[in-house]
């Protein structure tokens, strides 16, 4: 039984883990993101429950014409009026509380429109009913809850996912609402029949969504640490703009149009709804088909059932691979040419006259469907990316803005114009030709949305390439086509060498393989220092389909550089070259760049013959008395694969007086894999004339060149310096398993050298360090590693208490509570340098900046942001370690990370020796010398593990201590310590052998 049960836990956990990796989800985000899942579906059900029955009874009981345009104009004002209730909430509760109120906000208002339904033909006014008035505040309360059920939705995700994790749980979290089309739209009509009344699909209605209010109230509790326990303050943080003049242009002229996509997507979409809304009423009418309103509650669950389900097809299926296929703004022109197409259809239906009543309903019907289902999918993707131009410190502000004023804004102003037209057609006695105004406007409005979306390419692209430039760009979201069109345009027209240089650079690290697509055709029309980078890159991937162009630039005008990377090119990508034709390029008169290339392409694939006279060529350029031969001779030992007799030379080239000669050496070592060389690398990174050119050598050789750093790395008997250096290297060479060593000795690694490889890691280009721990060691892990920090300082805490200044007095005594200071800062330091892998940059520097200051003002609002920030389980007492309050205070809150007993300074100096393997070496010393001051014990493995330190003043104060502490102990070591690798502590030894008249055994160190 317990193999089976074993069994059957390993199966649950294969399937487990099977699942999360085919939705993108790791396993500590699965229970938050399958719970706001259920919160989002269960009220989007509800919901759709109570649209369908509302607007069913508002069509059986209002004009359309008169009354809806009412109901957008009113919903303009509901939002922005929400918008400003929800921030005052959060002013005066705390946020975790604000999101189930609201919850529970839009639900209990529908159980007092069931009890103004249930009033029936009660008068209010004249002859307006209850019934009449709660139908049409039940429509202003549907426009108003899906404002605060999105706007509650995403507050509560970003709480509790931070930057990184919810890009991989909102898609999820999103599709909520199309399961709900699906599960709600084709239960509607079963539950109408079942529950004989729209009243009683209401109540229904509200128990669904108090359902989710109920979830979202246990999700808020059980992950109460990613909400903060104050309330909210607005801290408007002035951003520094780091956009030029040059960018504000452009930048200006991108969001206005910017402004214009989003308003025109709104709009349309508005009168689609009201056209498609009206001709359903025509139906209803005395003309049409005399459908009820459970009737058309019933059409509209079907078509919403049958919309969510092409929807979720949609997302999950088609939506990415088509936005990846056919780009960004091909995608963004399917809903407004769709919209065109179908609202010139519906227009000519109309004007053909009554008898077209049907088909102009059915076509409406399509231009609705198309609407929501490409609004929702396509439109809803490309969104996102068209912001991605727009430097980050503007890039959140303008999506608010859009979002919160101007979709509202122009809900106003949609309802302004529809009401425009319907009295303009009355007052001209149109009748029912009235409604084609809506149509036409539809049509011409989509026609201009195209438009917009034209003109919002062209300063799309414009500004990746400035941002490219200015290295504002993050390219995981560009749009590759698009891009691809802008550096084509930017190197073709005329330009700054800078700006092309960085068009180059882009497309280099974005599509690198088909780089050669763009470049070749330009290759003639650029200049030398472009033509030679674009080659270079070409050299990546190089393809024959490109070798005409590149051919076309050998020939004696080129330039030396660009001729020699085209001679590698060709005769590196043609099947079977001619060699022979490299023969001309081996006279002494050739220029050396040109000389060595040629001599390294026949070193590579001559024949023998021709190896022995490039071999001869280069022998004489390596042995050259002018600097600039033997440079290129040694970069021509780097392209050739056969380096035969010329290894002789390597040795004597290591110790050339010229540095450019050394560096160019260290760059063939790596690129012809000299394995009994490496050293020589790994010693260049000592000097600082040869580090730049060793690191970049060594980086050449990834994978090769990882042990022998990780070697250098460990050694705690280099200079930290140079164990830096090392790590760098590593997070520089960027491959997996380079970043997999440096995750691993994250977690083993403390003081500085953990210190280095955080910083190494975030410093990588395209957060690669980042997303390296977050896959290795995940959020738990550094979890794990921030709690350790806290852990170590409320160690310090706890020694600073014992340790305080009227208990034990002295010099020794404040240099080691100095230390302890020092080392507790250093950790929190290291705090914020490991929150910066869950948390936004921006957010965690400007908390780090404002808690730095003198200001009690500052203090408070850099925990008023980290306080907002944080949803880790140990906010509470990171919070208090950052407070200025004191020490015994502190250590309080860290209770749940250390247990502390007050002890005796003697007992607490050993318990902090016991920490020796995480106190600095300064601290540790001045325990020692704390201890030789007041004559206190420690233990024989504290001392002798201190005496083979590798720091040479902490040997120095252990052998200090030992003087005073035990003579006798001191006496029988000192001969094993005379030729000690630090100078001083050799003299001090020598010293005491001295004055303990103990006869030296070797001579001292020169």
């Amino acid at each position: 039984m317990e193999l089976k049960r074993r069994w059957s836990t390993k199966q649950e956990g294969f399937w487990s883990r099977s699942i999360l990796r085919w939705l993108n989800l790791r396993s500590e985000e699965s229970e938050r993101t399958f719970l706001m899942f259920a919160v989002y579906t269960t009220i989007s059900m509800g919901l759709v429950w109570f649209e369908a029955s509302t607007v069913a009874l508002f069509l059986d009981m209002y004009d359309v014409d008169q009354w809806l345009p009412l109901i957008y104009i009113a919903s303009a004002c509901i939002g922005s009026g929400l918008g400003f209730i929800y921030s005052r909430l959060q002013k005066a509760l705390p946020l975790r509380w604000v999101v189930v109120i609201i919850a529970l906000l839009m639900a209990f208002p529908i159980l007092l429109f069931r009890m103004g339904l249930n009033a029936g033909e009660l008068v209010v006014f004249g002859s307006v009913t209850l019934f009449s008035v709660t139908v049409f505040v039940m429509r202003l309360w549907l426009e108003a809850v899906y404002v605060l059920h999105d706007l509650n939705t995403s507050i509560t995700a970003n709480q509790l996912f931070n930057i990184r994790e919810i890009k991989r749980a909102y898609p999820l979290i999103s599709s909520g609402i199309l399961v709900a089309d699906v599960l709600s739209g084709f239960s509607l009509r079963v539950l109408v029949s079942w529950v004989h009344d729209l009243k009683n699909v209401i109540l229904l209605a509200f128990v669904l969504m108090a359902i989710g209010a109920g979830i979202l109230l246990y999700l808020c509790q059980a992950y109460r640490q990613a909400f903060p326990d104050s309330p909210r303050r607005l801290l408007e943080e002035r951003q520094p703009d780091f956009t030029s003049r040059r960018l504000q242009g452009p930048l200006w002229r991108y969001v206005l149009l910017l402004f214009s996509f989003f308003i025109m997507a709104q709009v349309l979409f508005l009168l689609t709804d009201f056209q498609f809304l009206s001709q359903l009423q025509q139906q209803a009418g005395p003309q049409g088909t005399e459908l009820s309103a459970p009737a058309i509650a019933g059409f509209l669950g079907m078509f919403n059932g049958v919309l969510g389900i092409c929807e979720l097809l949609m997302q999950w299926l088609a939506s990415s691979r088509v936005i990846e296929r056919i780009g960004v703004f091909a995608s963004a022109m399917i809903l407004p040419g769709t919209i065109t197409v179908l609202g010139t259809l519906a227009t000519a239906l109309s004007f053909a006259g009554v008898s077209q009543t049907t088909l102009l309903f059915f076509s409406l019907i399509a231009l609705k469907f198309l609407d929501e289902l490409f609004h929702y999918t396509l439109f809803a993707g490309v969104g996102p990316v068209l912001f991605q131009p727009i430097p980050d410190t503007m890039r959140g502000g303008l999506q608010a803005v859009v979002r919160g004023i101007a979709e509202p804004l122009s809900t106003g102003v949609t309802g302004l114009g529809i009401l425009g037209i319907v009295w303009v057609s009355q007052r001209a006695n149109w009748g029912s030709q009235g409604r084609n105004g809506i149509l036409i406007m539809i049509v011409v409005l989509a026609v201009v949305w195209l438009v917009t979306v034209w003109f919002l390419r062209a300063q799309y692209v414009g500004l990746l390439v400035i941002s490219a430039e200015r290295g504002q760009l993050s390219v995981s979201d560009v749009d590759l086509r698009e891009l691809k069109r802008a550096v084509v345009e930017a190197l073709d027209q005329p330009g700054t060498e800078a700006d092309k240089r960085s068009c180059i650079e882009l497309l280099s690290h974005i599509d690198p393989k088909n780089l050669g697509e763009v470049l070749a055709p330009l290759l003639n029309k650029l200049l030398p220092s472009l033509q030679r980078q674009s080659l270079e890159e070409m050299m990546a991937y190089p393809n024959p389909a490109y070798l005409n162009q590149v051919r076309s630039l050998i020939v004696p005008s080129t330039h030396p550089e660009v001729l020699a990377v085209a001679l590698r090119y060709v005769w590196l990508t043609e099947a079977n070259p001619d060699i022979q034709q490299l023969r001309p390029y081996l006279k002494p008169d050739v220029d050396p760049v040109v000389r060595g290339t040629a001599a390294s392409l026949m070193l590579r694939r001559g024949d023998p013959r021709q190896k022995a006279e490039a071999t001869d060529t280069l022998r004489r350029m390596l042995t050259h008395e002018r600097e600039r031969e033997r440079v290129m001779g040694c970069r021509a030992l780097g392209e050739a694969v056969y380096l035969q007799s010329l290894r002789l030379h390597i040795a004597t080239l290591l110790q050339d007086e010229s540095l450019r000669v050394r560096c160019a050496l260290l760059e063939a070592i790596a690129a012809t894999h000299l394995e009994e060389y490496y050293p020589s690398l790994l010693r260049g990174l000592h000097y600082k004339s040869t580090r730049e050119a060793a690191k970049q050598a060594l980086i050449r050789l990834e994978n090769d060149a990882v042990p022998l750093l990780v070697k250098l790395a460990e050694d705690v008997h280099k200079p930290e310096l140079i164990r830096t250096y090392a790590w760098s290297t590593i997070g520089q060479i960027g491959t997996m398993e380079a970043l997999d060593v440096l995750t691993a000795h994250l977690i083993t690694a403390w003081g500085s050298t953990r210190r280095s490889i955080l910083r190494i890691l975030i410093q990588l280009p395209h957060e690669a360090g980042i997303d390296a721990v977050s896959d290795r060691l995940g959020r738990s892990g550094v979890e794990t590693l921030i709690n350790q920090e806290i852990t170590f300082i409320g160690k310090m805490y706890a020694g600073l208490i014992d340790l305080a200044q009227e208990d034990v007095s002295g010099l020794e005594a404040d240099l080691l509570r100095r230390s302890m200071y020092d080392m507790q800062s250093d950790a929190v330091e290291r705090l914020f340098l490991l929150m910066r892998f869950l948390y936004p940059t921006s957010a965690i520097k400007a908390a780090s900046f404002n808690l730095e200051s003198d200001s009690w003002e500052n203090v408070a609002r850099g925990l008023e942001i980290l306080d907002n920030t944080l949803d880790i389980p140990g906010k509470r007492a990171l919070l208090s370690i950052l407070d200025r309050r004191s020490d015994q205070e502190k250590l309080e809150t860290l209770s749940d990370f250390v247990v502390y007993t007050s002890l005796p300074p003697s007992d607490r100096l050993r318990e902090l020796l016991e920490l020796r393997h995480f106190l600095s070496d300064w601290g540790l010393a001045c325990c020692f010398h704390l201890a030789r001051r007041y004559r206190w014990s420690t233990t024989p493995e504290q001392t002798l593990a201190c005496l083979h330190h590798p720091t040479g003043f902490v040997r120095e104060a252990v052998i200090t201590y030992l003087r005073v502490a035990s003579p006798r102990t001191l006496k029988d070591l000192l001969p094993h310590l005379q030729n000690d690798t630090d100078r001083l502590v050799s003299a001090q030894v020598r010293r005491l052998m001295a004055d303990m008249g103990l006869r030296s055994l070797t001579p001292p160190l020169p």
